[in-house]
């Protein structure tokens, strides 16, 4: 057995003893919308340069990093971007990771806009299901959030759709702001109980440089919960599975359930048993990280599975990132690069 194939034998654990569950494929760092908390218009206009195509990594070489990392226990797999319905031919990858029998979940986070046209696809190459980012169901609100005014009529096209092609649950991520659409936060949540789609409010987090964080326009989960529990009457829930980032609430009347994660408030780092594959194939540890390991070079100069397993086997072992439980320090000793989150999804 070569040194690679008893590594992979014995899956990794970090420094603080986490396993490596769930791999986060960014596809690309282009999005249609310039949502304010991730890619402001202000700095993301017409004249930014994206990655060029020659510099992303190609199908065959994420689905060749996804077979590896499943050695190591990877079991659930999620396809991000920037806005992953933006790279072209996107089914043709969806069909190669749902070839890989080891996976057992493999979803997709998308902003909605381009779903409706694409659902079907996604569905027949083997995509289980979606996660569609929905801010706000007020035109204005969503529109000034999106950056670019799109309604959210279209992204709402796109839920069904996806509903449709039996891409569900359907889950629906809104992140909240204070002072900007936590007031319409209750019509999210009213708007599709009993659908059966799954709303999940995320705090407002510092991802990146450039979304302007500050602590107070953070709406904590304990506070949004007592507002919706006040007009939609809910109690929480187990989780489905051990370290499950949304803690689970429910209707009381049954009506189907929603989610808070609350990265802010209540930090899980502990738990975190995510890696992350950027769209030029540098591996993060952690979404607020500042450098990646880099695998397009290997990957190109001709490294095999096994060199790949060494290198992906030490990015793992010598993890230690718990960047929401040490938040107050770090920003209390000044600025700390970090990567985009356009760079490597949510």
């Amino acid at each position: 057995m070569s040194a690679a194939s008893a590594v992979r034998a014995a899956p990794p654990i970090d420094t603080l003893g986490r396993p490596m569950r769930d791999l986060r494929i960014s596809v690309t760092d282009r999005c249609n919308f310039r949502c304010t908390y991730c890619m402001p218009a202000e700095v993301y206009g017409e004249r930014y340069r994206f990655l060029p195509r020659a510099e992303l990594l190609r199908f065959e070489e994420i689905a060749r990093v996804t077979r590896v990392l499943t050695g190591f226990g990877v079991r659930k797999v999620r396809v991000t971007g920037g806005e992953p319905l933006v790279r072209p031919d996107l089914p043709d990858l969806i069909a190669m990771l749902a070839e890989i029998e080891s996976i057992d979940d493999l979803t997709l986070t998308t902003n909605g806009y381009l779903l409706a046209e694409h659902a079907q696809a996604l569905a027949e190459a083997g995509l289980g299901r979606v996660t569609i980012s929905l801010d706000s169901l007020d035109p204005e609100v969503f529109g000034a959030m999106n950056g670019r005014g799109h309604r959210p009529e279209r992204v709402l096209e796109g839920i069904e759709a996806a509903c449709a092609a039996g891409l569900g649950p359907v889950k629906i991520n809104a992140v909240i702001e204070r002072g900007v659409n936590d007031h319409t936060a209750i019509d999210l949540a009213r708007r599709f109980k009993g659908t059966g789609h799954i709303v999940r409010f995320i705090e407002f987090m510092d991802v990146g440089n450039l979304n302007h964080w500050e602590q107070t326009r953070v709406v904590p989960s304990a506070e949004l919960i007592a507002r919706i529990d006040a007009e939609l009457p809910i109690e929480p829930i187990a989780p489905n599975y051990a370290g499950e980032v949304a803690e689970r609430w429910r209707y009381r009347d049954g009506e189907g359930e929603i989610g808070f994660i609350s990265s802010v408030s209540q930090p899980f780092c502990g738990g975190c048993t995510r890696i992350r594959l950027s769209p030029e194939g540098s591996l993060y540890t952690c979404l607020f990280g500042s450098s990646g390991a880099d695998l397009r070079g290997p990957l190109r100069d001709g490294a095999s599975d096994d060199d790949l397993a060494a290198l992906l086997h030490d990015v793992w072992t010598l993890r230690a990132d718990r960047y929401s439980e040490l938040r107050s320090q770090l920003l209390a000793h000044g600025s700390r690069r970090k990567v985009e989150m356009y760079q490597i999804g949510g």
